[in-house]
């Protein structure tokens, strides 16, 4: 057991021991198992999407760090990019670097191309942006060539460049593919869009993950902001407490992280305050079956 995994290990709490009472759970942070390895990450990442896509400007690139150190400061792992996402990765690697690099970082970047020697290139170019050697997760990014990216991103793996490879789609495209990738592909992760309002991926890909041993990243989580839109102005219902909700930042992401397959959920966000909110999502009670109705009832009548 490497040093990485014991600190992961150190912080899990069992699903089964998240009713033993608020106050003790809600200090205790939720990781779960990778499949494939059985690391635990926390259930609660960071996407880069957009937000963290500020260019050259130093003013927007420190506030983006701000974020980052708030982040890790409250137990976040997983930050989640791409070369789709403009300067991004860039930006992260500044915070990262700033940061001096946390301990608890779990690095995700994808290669996004039609060529396969550009997919070596992006490969070479995230080292560079995120100043690592090794990058943890390196996924195809909406499956774009995703044959040969998967052969080159196993030989990247057996050298060790690499410690995890996967797959991944969003707006609930390209389902029927990622089935037939998960029935005769070696993955460690699949990333796809699940959220309260966006359920498609319960019919299939996530029991298809779990039965194929493939930890799944949620994208997505509040649909690009239109959750928020949906609950505006409206108070938290009484129930929320009872999964330590804050917040509707909480009860959106709780609901995912609460699927038995969800591995992990990665909001994105450029304010230090929403990355409080999110992270508050990574700690307390979750809902079990009969509180995840009760969530997927109320946003429906709104």
């Amino acid at each position: 057991m490497d040093r990485r995994t014991f600190l992961a290990m150190m912080s899990v709490v069992s699903l089964s021991s998240l009713s033993a009472g608020r106050a003790e759970s809600s200090t205790t942070k939720i990781s779960k198992p990778i499949p494939s390895s059985g690391e635990l990450v926390p259930v609660i990442g960071m996407g880069t999407w957009i937000t963290f896509n500020v260019g050259d400007s130093q003013r927007l690139r420190d506030k983006r760090s701000e974020v980052l150190k708030r982040f890790f400061e409250l137990g976040g792992g997983m930050v989640d990019s791409s070369p789709m996402y403009g300067s991004a990765r860039s930006v992260v690697g500044e915070g990262l670097r700033k940061l001096e690099y946390p301990e608890g970082l779990f690095s995700a970047d994808k290669v996004w191309t039609n060529s396969t020697a550009e997919g070596i290139a992006q490969y070479n170019e995230m080292q560079e942006l995120w100043g690592l050697n090794q990058l943890d997760l390196v996924q195809v990014h909406n499956l774009v060539n995703w044959q040969s990216h998967l052969e080159t991103l196993r030989e990247f793996k057996q050298q060790g460049k690499v410690r995890y490879i996967g797959i991944t789609t969003s707006h609930g495209l390209r389902h029927q593919e990622c089935e037939q990738i998960l029935q005769t592909q070696s993955l460690d992760f699949i990333q796809l869009t699940y959220n309260i309002t966006h359920r498609e991926a319960e019919q299939r890909l996530l029991p298809l993950a779990a039965e194929k041993g493939v930890a799944v990243i949620a994208n997505r989580p509040v649909d690009g902001g239109n959750l928020f839109n949906a609950v505006q102005g409206k108070p938290l219902p009484a129930w929320a407490a009872d999964y330590d909700c804050q917040n509707w930042a909480q009860v959106f992401l709780k609901f995912i992280v609460s699927h038995p397959s969800v591995t992990c959920a990665i909001p994105a966000t450029s304010q230090v305050e929403h990355m409080e909110e999110n992270m508050g999502a990574c700690y307390g009670n979750l809902p079990d079956a009969a509180g995840r109705k009760l969530m997927s009832d109320y946003i429906n009548t709104l």
